[in-house]
């Protein structure tokens, strides 16, 4: 039976799930299924976590309308 996909979470409530499944696995205490279930949801969870980075460097650029400029430090540490 295919589980039902969860609802898409705020960036920073991935991360927070994310650090927490980290936690969980590192402590070696969960079982090779659990273990398994975990890992995929990480995966799922990294890849929301960057489409959602994606998402905001676009709209960045959008806003900015591609006149994003390098930042040149020159000698004496200074910013032209």
């Amino acid at each position: 039976m295919a589980k039902a996909p969860r609802p898409k979470e705020s960036f920073e409530k991935a991360i927070a799930e994310l650090e927490d499944i980290v936690r969980q696995m590192e402590s070696g205490d969960l079982g090779l299924e659990v273990s398994l279930d975990q890992y995929q949801r990480g995966v799922a969870l990294v890849r929301q976590c960057r489409g959602a980075l994606d998402d905001a460097d676009q709209r960045i650029r959008q806003l900015q309308e591609d006149t994003l400029v390098d930042l040149v430090v020159t000698d004496d540490g200074k910013a032209d």
